[in-house]
């Protein structure tokens, strides 16, 4: 059986981005994503977090101290009644990283290969799915892979792009609706 995901970027629609956040204390919240997320649940959406993390590579924190980070976050979601299915992270970066994760990799956004290893592994209808993201580097991930509907987190609204490949919300309460 296949299902429909939610993907979620963390860093710019997840959590504030403080730039290379990697501590309890750096971790903000965005306002709305327990309501989005609990309302994804209901809409029969399972929750997935894609995100690239060249924190790692560029050797600010280490891929342990970003599973402590990741395994408090899931906590807190599931504190507040809405379940992350799976976090997929890309720890490299072309030209910043450091020793092996110095690297060009399917797996960094506007790449496909998060999506992809997520959807082999949890049986996911791309086309049926939802990616939200806060970069253009994320809807290019999502069409690449085939998800099917995109929406850019832009905050605030002065930031939109010019001639954006799909809608824009303002907040992710604008995003609830397109769970259907």
């Amino acid at each position: 059986m296949t299902t429909r995901v939610l993907f979620l970027d963390r860093d710019g629609v997840i959590n504030e981005d403080h730039g290379y956040v990697h501590r309890v204390e750096q971790f903000d919240f965005i306002e709305g994503i327990f309501d989005l997320t609990r309302a994804a649940c209901r809409s029969g959406y399972r929750v997935v977090v894609v995100t690239n993390q060249s924190g790692i590579a560029r050797g600010y924190y280490t891929e342990t101290e970003f599973h402590r980070l990741t395994d408090w976050m899931r906590a807190a979601f599931e504190t507040q009644g809405a379940r992350i299915e799976a976090v997929y992270y890309c720890p490299y970066h072309p030209t910043e990283g450091i020793g092996a994760y110095r690297r060009e990799d399917s797996c960094r956004k506007p790449a496909p290969g998060m999506l992809l290893q997520a959807a082999r592994e949890l049986e996911i209808d791309l086309g049926a799915s939802l990616l939200i993201g806060d970069r253009v580097s994320d809807i290019q991930a999502a069409a690449a892979a085939g998800v099917g509907r995109s929406l850019l987190l832009v905050r605030p609204p002065e930031r939109v792009p010019e001639n954006p490949s799909c809608p824009v919300v303002a907040s992710l309460s604008e995003a609830i609706p397109w769970l259907t």
